[in-house]
């Protein structure tokens, strides 16, 4: 059978990523996505409390509601996988994405981030990143951010102090 022919597993193949408008089913998947201890652990900065759902459902209204906000789901081969933003930090627009880590080592977060990069043209831009997310660290620097500062904050996820780089692009 010629090789054209041969049709590749959905698993092998580059994943179809669409950018799209959040839309309120998108919530309970996200909030699903948070429910993952793994995923708060490499966040750090995450909720208290991961499953309170009133805590999360504030915190989203929050965001829809504030016009300075950017906000996207992130869609993957059909299939709701994420969010990506910016939002502005003393008046500089930051970047943040929470990807469902049964999509980690996809190439989805790379791929969402460069299209998301694409309609948010503003610059600088600036990123966080606890210092040992090597992933996270190493999509931002893929897209020309790089490490201007660091801070140390308390993690709730982690129950202690972690350091956090802070990247810009400029």
């Amino acid at each position: 059978m010629p090789s054209s022919l041969i049709e590749t597993p959905r698993a092998e193949r580059p994943a179809v990523i669409e950018l799209r408008a959040v839309v309120p089913a998108d919530l309970d998947e996200f909030f699903s996505h948070q429910l993952d201890p793994s995923a708060n652990h490499m966040a750090a900065f995450a909720a208290k409390n991961p499953s309170d759902r009133g805590v999360f459902d504030h915190h989203w209204q929050t965001i829809l509601n504030d016009p300075s906000v950017t906000v996207r789901t992130i869609v993957a081969d059909g299939d709701v996988v994420g969010g990506i933003m910016a939002y502005r930090d003393g008046g500089v627009p930051e970047i943040s994405y929470w990807i469902d880590t049964d999509r980690w080592g996809q190439g989805i977060t790379t791929k969402a981030v460069g299209q998301f990069l694409e309609e948010f043209s503003e610059r600088p831009i600036r990123a966080r990143a606890v210092a040992d997310n090597a992933g996270s660290i190493a999509i931002l620097e893929k897209y020309g951010f790089t490490v201007v500062g660091e801070a140390q904050g308390f993690s709730n996820a982690r129950g202690a102090v972690v350091r956090e780089l802070e990247l810009e692009l400029r």
